[in-house]
């Protein structure tokens, strides 16, 4: 039944998660640590940053990661990869069912007011949703003195010194491990 329910519930994600990347973790976080209790926020906030370091959607990462974290802790190793697979499968399903409808249909409706006015709407939204996201990531991360400076070198790499965003994650990430370790 879990793998019933990891399927729906991934499938719910994909359909609705209009926007992607971080505007589907404000629906993530409520349909997978809260309301299901599937994953504490400290393993949501690990599965932010595993989903940034590994190639792909950061919808398709996290279900993976969580599809996996939730089974194989219980029934091992072979079952999280089928949990893994499932709620994978359940995520791009949706997507890929609703872009091969919307891609008959686009051209014939694109330039329908409704369908401008749609996606006028939906822009605004999903900054929010964003910002929703960037806000309660903050909040439960592990905020010290040494983690927002930090995030404050990080920020002035990006912004002031234009660094690349890898050479950016490197440099954390040996900051990290210097001051964590």
């Amino acid at each position: 039944m879990i793998f019933l329910d990891l399927f729906l519930a991934f499938l719910l994600i994909g359909l609705v998660a209009f926007g992607g990347g971080y505007a589907v973790l404000p629906l993530l976080e409520r349909m997978i640590v809260l309301d299901r209790g599937w994953i504490a926020m400290e393993r949501f906030v690990d599965m932010i940053a595993i989903s940034q370091i590994t190639p792909g959607p950061i919808a398709i990462n996290g279900a993976t990661f969580i599809g996996y974290q939730l089974i194989s802790r219980e029934w091992g190793v072979a079952l999280g990869i089928l949990g893994a697979a499932t709620s994978t499968i359940g995520v791009v399903f949706g997507p890929a069912l609703l872009i091969f409808v919307v891609s008959r249909f686009y051209t014939r409706f694109k330039d329908s007011p409704v369908v401008k006015a749609v996606f006028r709407v939906l822009r605004p939204a999903l900054v929010g949703l964003i910002m929703a996201s960037v806000a309660s990531v903050a909040s439960s991360a592990v905020f010290d003195v040494p983690g927002v400076l930090i995030v404050l070198l990080a920020l002035l790499a990006l912004w002031r010194l234009k660094w690349h965003p890898l050479l950016v994650i490197g440099a954390c990430a040996l900051l990290g491990l210097v001051v964590y370790m």
